[in-house]
């Protein structure tokens, strides 16, 4: 009988799958474990309800042989029973397993007032017409204002990428399109081209989470004939040709389109354009030409003698080919452009815009002979199999096992431009052959312009803290336009020592518009410390080593234009005695744990004379016994060894009459906050904890009132309303502007419509690093520079924080890949390189831009998942730099890993959990640990809570809408009960 209810329960739930396989944040997809996770929730309440129904059946049939007065009587009683226990079970259901779901998706959805959007559209626009990078011109653009027709090839011209997939995707139902951008700058454009793309391919294939189909739709060679050709040439002698490249949540950009399974199928999804060739080759990658697009190029330089490129796409690509044809004037890089960005494009091309942006990646000529690439991707421990985590899908009945894996970053701290400009160090001084040029295409921070700039130094003086620095910049040409100003330092290097990078971007600043002739000064304050290099070998601290630093100003970090010298007469180790002004703790080993067992990791010494040894691909797939010994998951969690006996149990439920808008403006330390929180009962707690997906719960008994908290880096969308604000670009483009104040209102502006959406904490800025160019989601990431990416982002939080919403910073940390990172991927790093290269721009999010809110990355450091890391979350994250406000943990949805009791020991106070998991709820709330976590987890909550604005008066509520209804609806089963009692009682009565 019980299988028979549970089959009938699935078969009911297609409808919850279909339902939910459609909410998504523009291509975020509620994934097919979070269905599974709400079936295997609800079951248990369908399994009771359907047994008394199936029971009140059975009575009400066994019935007929009681006389007629019995029979009326117990039918009616079983058909009262029978609604009972439907508003029952309804009701258990509702505040048990679907409670999260329902405190998101039953919500008065609120829009964007038409003021609020066009302000945010205009800033958008701004955004791309300063991200917007030009990368090579030889007097092409800007075009003659006699050109007044151009041939736009490309399908991507009719299919740009706006944004990207997943939390960081946009709604591009209502975006400018790249065509219609560059007709904006009064340009007519070959209808004919345009309508052949479009019949050729509607759109991309799907571009998901749980699926990616990866074919470049492109026309082959026969569809451009000579009457096509021909028809185009009169119309105009320009061509635009535009390559487009889009990336997502959930997986990585192919590095080998003819990779194969190991059944021997194609790894990938893609379908080549032709029968006669393939678009790619076994070993050639995403981020390359395909061999139809090579094709295109090929005809369209055959035919024209001016053309532009326009590359499309946040993903460094391989550019040399544009080297190869004399007849590509110029070259634009132009990211994904949200909902108004292509409006700046014809704005370029026509000269109104002078672009002023600058590379946030370092583009080099071979992506595949990078430092990371053999050590990016997929790699899978073949000795912990006892710790893989079975999934199993109640729908089909299919289990699968989902392995341990991991990834070492061998690359250490030389990641993008810090490996490159210290080789070139290296090589200038004779200690190893790297030839740059042949090398890096275009150096971080490349960008022209349609003027010409100086810069220089005019004048430097030292402070008690490090260094002042004041730069003149002068517009030497004839157009009025932008400029950047990169700061730099390369730090004394002793062969065999500390490791540094030979050029460290420390500052940067962006002048307003100047015009010919004209100049303006920007100062920088450049404290010593952080010039510090990380020891973990031997002192354990930031250590700032004795000689001479040189300070640059630089137009990318390859070309130096002024210098001074700042000398450190005596070492400084900032250890326990002697903390960084910044750090509110010394900031000594805490991930020693992290480095891993024979990992050799990429040195600066002799020359990186390591290299080969470094970089080659992994050999190695076995963890070693001692790590192994140590490692942890849902298998063999022990929380009672995490438990402190002499730790006393807090009060709790205490009738204080405290509310919690009365801390609204205390410190997090007011005496108050323990009157507050010993009122909080043990199921206050516990509904605090587990009730933070897309949200943060209310609380009845101190007026907690309930937030709605939404995705993504490039917008605020909730994912289950479907309410959505303005398509931002994506964070590359944001970075490429280089502007620390545009960076702010983009901040302000998101602020804005949130406030008006009535959503209070934003999931972003997502700040992990471009550790390779093929990270899936580094669209949503601003850069391969940690203090790039910490700048813009900390300026981003502080604009958000106007109106009163907080950002939750992600994913904390070395998120930098897709590619397993749900399935026990295990991060090997040095604690140098995880410090200075993962946690700085993170550091900087806290220090500068005093983030109220951190999201936790799914992976591993080393053996230990994040979560479970109070290494990270207390000892770095709040002891060392002062951070207060809450964490929450990304998707909770299991994976074999994650546990709520294991979290809120290790600093983690939310858990992400609209599907009710039943992990996300803590279990332990006997021990005083554990009542003590739970304590300081809501404290952490409250405090960013009731400080943002959802505490302004006119936004407070304390009762969820889908509450209120629930009670309606249950007043109303009640008087249906009642009635029916009452007739049922007269009828019965008049039964002979």
């Amino acid at each position: 009988m019980k299988e028979k209810l549970r089959t009938i329960f699935l078969s009911s739930s297609v409808s919850l799958l279909c339902f939910t396989s459609k909410v998504s944040a523009a291509g975020l997809e509620v994934q097919t474990s979070d269905v599974i996770t709400v079936v295997k929730n609800c079951i248990p309440y369908v399994i009771g309800m359907l047994a008394v129904i199936i029971i009140a059946i059975a009575v009400a049939v066994a019935a007929k042989k009681q006389d007629l007065k019995k029979k009326f009587m117990i039918r009616k009683q079983c058909l009262c029973a029978g609604i009972l226990s439907f508003v029952l079970s309804f009701n258990l259901i509702c505040n048990g397993p679907l409670s999260t779901l329902l405190d998101v998706l039953v919500n008065p959805v609120k829009e964007v007032s038409a003021e609020t959007k066009e302000e945010a559209n205009n800033l958008i626009t701004d955004i791309a017409g300063e991200g917007s990078v030009l990368l090579k011109n030889d007097g092409t653009l800007p075009l003659s204002s006699d050109v007044k027709n151009l041939n736009v090839f490309g399908w991507a011209s009719t299919n740009p990428c706006y944004g990207g997939t997943g939390s960081g995707a946009v709604d591009t139902s209502n975006c400018v399109s790249l065509l219609d951008g560059i007709q904006a700058g009064g340009y007519t454009l070959n209808q004919t081209l345009i309508d052949m793309y479009t019949s050729y391919a509607e759109a991309r294939g799907e571009a998901g989470m749980s699926a990616v189909d990866w074919t470049l739709p492109e026309p082959t060679a026969d569809y451009y004939t000579d009457e096509l050709l021909n028809e185009a040439k009169e119309f105009s002698d320009t061509a635009v040709i535009v390559i487009a490249r889009v990336g997502g949540e959930g997986t990585d950009l192919p590095t080998d389109l003819g990779a194969k399974d190991e059944e021997g199928n194609n790894l990938y999804t893609y379908t080549d354009n032709s029968t006669e060739y393939s678009d790619f080759e076994s070993g050639q990658h995403y981020l390359e030409l395909s061999q139809t697009e090579r094709n295109m190029v090929n005809i369209v330089c055959k035919n024209f003698d001016h053309v532009i490129v326009i590359c499309n796409s946040s993903n460094a690509m391989e550019l040399g080919w544009v080297d190869e044809y004399k007849q590509i004037g110029s070259v634009i890089s132009c990211p994904g452009a949200g909902e108004t960005g292509f409006a700046a494009l014809g704005k370029i091309l026509n000269g109104e815009v002078n672009p002023s942006g600058k590379l946030a990646d370092t583009y080099v000529y071979d992506l595949t002979a990078t430092p990371a690439f053999n050590n990016f991707g997929d790699f899978t421990y073949e000795n912990m199999d006892e710790f893989g985590w079975e999934e199993s899908n109640p729908f089909s009945g299919e289990t699968k096992l989902n392995d341990v894996n991991f990834v070492n970053y061998v690359e250490n701290i030389y990641v993008g431009y810090k490996f490159y400009e210290t080789a070139y160090a290296e090589a200038e001084a004779g200690n190893m052959n790297f030839d740059y040029d042949k090398v890096v295409q275009y150096p971080f921070g490349y960008g022209l312009s349609y003027t010409s700039f100086s810069q220089r130094i005019v004048d430097s003086s030292e402070t008690d803290e490090g260094i002042k620095l004041t730069v003149e910049v002068e517009n030497t040409g004839d157009v009025a336009g932008k400029d950047v100003v990169e700061v730099y330092y390369n730090p004394p290097y002793t062969n065999g020592g500390i490791e540094k990078s030979a050029a460290n971007l420390i500052d940067f600043g962006k002048t307003g518009v100047l015009n010919s002739g004209e100049k303006e000064t920007l100062e920088f304050t450049i404290n010593k410390e952080d010039m510090a290099s990380y020891d973990y070998k031997n002192e354990g601290c930031y250590v700032l080593d004795e000689g001479d630093y040189e300070l640059s100003i630089r137009s990318d970090a390859h070309t130096i234009l002024d210098t001074v010298e700042y000398n450190v007469p005596e070492t400084i180790v900032y250890d326990e005695d002697n903390a960084r002004e910044s750090d509110q703790q010394t900031a000594t080993n805490q991930f020693d744990f992290a480095e891993g067992d024979g990992v050799v990791y990429l040195s600066r010494e002799n020359g990186f004379e390591n290299y080969d040894e470094a970089t080659a691909a992994p050999i190695d797939f076995t963890m070693d016994e001692d790590r192994k010994a140590n490692y942890q998951n849902i298998t063999n969690y022990d929380i009672d060894s995490m438990n402190d006996n002499s730790e006393e149990m807090p009060t709790t439920g205490a009738d204080n009459k405290i509310k919690l808008g009365a801390l609204r403006g205390k410190d997090y330390d007011d005496e108050m906050w323990d009157s507050l929180l010993d009122e909080l009962s043990i199921e206050d707690m516990t509904t605090l904890i587990a009730g933070g997906g897309y949200q943060t719960t209310a609380i009845d008994s101190i007026d907690k009132a309930a937030t709605t908290d939404n995705d993504g880096p490039a917008t605020i969308y909730n994912n289950y309303t479907g309410a959505t604000g303005s398509a931002f670009t994506t964070e590359v483009m944001l970075a490429n502007t280089w502007n620390k104040d545009i960076a702010y209102e983009m901040g302000k502006s998101v602020g804005k419509e949130a406030d008006e959406m009535d959503v209070s904490g934003w999931y972003a800025p997502a700040m992990n690093i471009h550790r390779t160019a093929f990270g899936g989601r580094n669209f949503e990431y601003y850069s391969e520079d940690s203090v790039l990416s910490g700048i813009m982002a900390a300026n981003e939080i502080k604009g958000a924080d106007e109106y009163g919403v907080y950002s939750y910073v992600k994913h904390f940390a070395l998120n930098d890949q897709e590619t397993n990172r749900i399935y026990q991927l295990c991060l090997w790093s040095t604690e140098q390189a995880i410090r200075e290269t993962y946690l700085k721009a993170f550091e900087i999010a806290v220090k500068e831009g005093h983030t109220g809110a951190v999201m936790d990355a799914h992976c591993f450091i080393g053996d230990k998942w994040v979560g479970a890391s109070s290494e990270l979350n207390n000892t770095v994250l709040r002891d060392e730099w002062g951070f207060q406000g809450f964490v929450s943990t990304d998707m909770f949805a299991g994976y074999g890993y994650y546990d709520a009791d294991i979290a809120i020991r290790s600093g983690v106070d939310s858990m992400l959990n609209p599907m009710n998991s039943p992990d996300a709820t803590v279990t332990d709330t006997q021990s005083a640990t554990s009542v003590n976590a739970m304590r300081k987890a809501c404290h952490n909550i409250l405090y960013t809570v009731v400080n943002s604005r959802a505490y302004n008066e006119e936004n407070a509520y304390f009762m969820v809408l889908w509450k209120k209804i629930l009670i309606m609806l249950d007043v109303l089963a009640a008087v249906i009960l009642v009635v029916i009692e009452i007739l049922t009682v007269r009828k019965y009565r008049k039964i002979k």
